[in-house]
């Protein structure tokens, strides 16, 4: 799990390419219709995380049917600690869009914009620490894991990318965050859209090669995607600068620390879950390579319904943060529970789709029967864990707007965190099938546990102050 306030993208998605950012817009997201409402904010979200989800599953299908099923499985693995790079990027932005958006709602831009700036030089700092530290550790990332040893060499190839260009990814995180907080996510879906356009031609390029271009293989397609979020950070900070969105000053701790404690614990969600993945991997490794690449087949199909998750939960973070701050906690609710019900329609068309046509969804990514064969086995369990995805992703996004994130840190950590045990026993007793049908209950309590933490109420009282 991821946390939902990003967005990513991306969490998530309208089409005009001029932002509205001021008070008019802080105030139709706090007086008009609802439905009308998370759908305008929300459909540029979705969109803007499709887009990423289109290409992060071309780079799966470039990478399983050239560079074969050790480079899936290494991908696959990688991504576990790809997950906690992003989780710590999304500590400021899940902060950022907590503090800002209520800013907003109060009929303060200019404190907002001063806080997005703040917000921004704390993730470049982040962003660079982090990346220091993951070449570093490097080798033992994958070790821990336990992974072939082919896998892993293709796997620090393509993780190592990943640390190089870390303070861009962070910054992109950060500069969406200022955007998504305004109520403005048509930027982000316009920025996306050319860089990766730009992108999705890069990707085979660098990864097959072509004249000229030497074929970089796994480092390629680490290249190209990170390539996506450098574009779209540079694009994006030019244009925030320029509204007003975002300006620098002298930083303020004080705010920096707010940011801080209000997204750590979100942050350490997403920290916590990489690192049970990671051992949840080790149980993977021991049905060999064809478990371990149908493990990341299935993250990726999976991947579009949890990103359409991200975009309403990133767009509902806006909504519920501008109406607590105008003092209307009912609205703020219904929001949640109605981005919930639009999110999960999606969800049943996707569990269908899962145990109609698994088969067909694993062959996308893979040439090798094997891998196929556990990719299906896994879609078919994971089906009903898709009428849940919604409801954690968005609610959590909603918490998250509302600055009330450490409830959910616990409840998530502590079910995931059942895994690992759970995990063994069931690939003990029945195999691959068993590891499988631990992701999908668990899966499935956690979006339980963010429906009763909502309804509770608890979170109209957060403080962002």
């Amino acid at each position: 799990m991821t946390p939902r306030g990003s967005l990513p993208i991306e969490s998530h998605e309208g089409l005009a390419p001029v932002a509205v950012t001021n008070e008019w817009e802080a105030a139709h997201l706090v007086e008009d219709p609802l439905p009308r409402t998370i759908a305008r904010v929300a459909l540029p979200a979705v969109a803007s995380s499709l887009l990423m989800t289109l290409f992060f599953s071309v780079d799966t299908f470039w990478i399983g049917t050239r560079v074969g099923a050790t480079g899936l499985a290494a991908a696959s693995t990688a991504v576990f600690w790809i997950w906690l790079l992003v989780s710590i990027a999304e500590m400021v932005s899940v902060g950022l869009t907590a503090v800002a958006a209520r800013r907003y709602g109060e009929g303060r831009g200019a404190e907002a914009a001063r806080i997005a700036g703040d917000a921004l030089v704390l993730a470049l700092v982040l962003g660079t620490v982090c990346g220091i530290a993951g070449l570093a550790l490097l080798p033992q990332l994958f070790a821990m894991m336990h992974t072939p040893p082919e896998v892993s060499a293709l796997g620090m190839r393509y993780l190592g990318t990943y640390f190089f260009g870390a303070p861009l990814i962070f910054g992109f995180f950060a500069v969406d965050a200022a955007f998504r907080a305004a109520g403005d996510t048509r930027t982000s879906f316009l920025l996306l859209s050319a860089s990766v356009a730009v992108t999705l031609v890069l990707d085979p390029l660098l990864i097959v090669g072509w004249g000229p271009v030497p074929a970089l293989g796994m480092s390629g397609a680490a290249i190209a995607t990170i390539a996506t979020r450098g574009v779209a950070f540079g694009l994006g900070l030019a244009i925030v600068g320029r509204r007003g969105v975002l300006k620098f000053g002298r930083l303020d701790w004080r705010t920096l620390a707010t940011i801080s404690r209000i997204g750590l614990p979100t942050a350490v969600t997403g920290v916590v879950f990489s690192l049970i993945y990671v051992l949840v991997t080790r149980t993977a490794t021991q049905f060999g390579t064809p478990a371990l690449a149908a493990l990341g087949i299935g993250h990726r199909v999976e991947s579009w319904l949890f990103m359409i998750g991200v975009g309403f939960g990133a767009a509902t973070a806006a909504i519920v943060g501008q109406n607590l701050g105008a003092g209307r906690t009912d609205r703020a609710e219904r929001a949640g529970w109605i981005s919930v019900g639009f999110c999960t329609a999606f969800g049943v068309i996707a569990s269908i789709m899962e145990l109609v046509a698994p088969e067909w969804f694993a062959s996308i990514f893979s040439h090798d029967p094997a891998v196929i064969a556990e990719a299906a086995k896994y879609l078919r369990i994971a089906a009903i864990s898709q009428l849940g995805i919604c409801a954690e992703i968005v609610l959590e996004g909603a918490l998250g707007g509302a600055g009330y994130t450490m409830m959910p840190m616990v409840a998530s950590t502590a079910i995931t965190a059942s895994r690992i045990p759970v995990a063994a026993w069931a690939a003990a007793r029945y195999g691959s099938a068993g590891l499988w049908w631990t992701i999908a209950i668990t899966a499935m309590a956690r979006a339980v546990a963010m429906m009763l933490i909502w309804r509770s109420g608890r979170w109209k009282s957060s403080s962002v102050a």
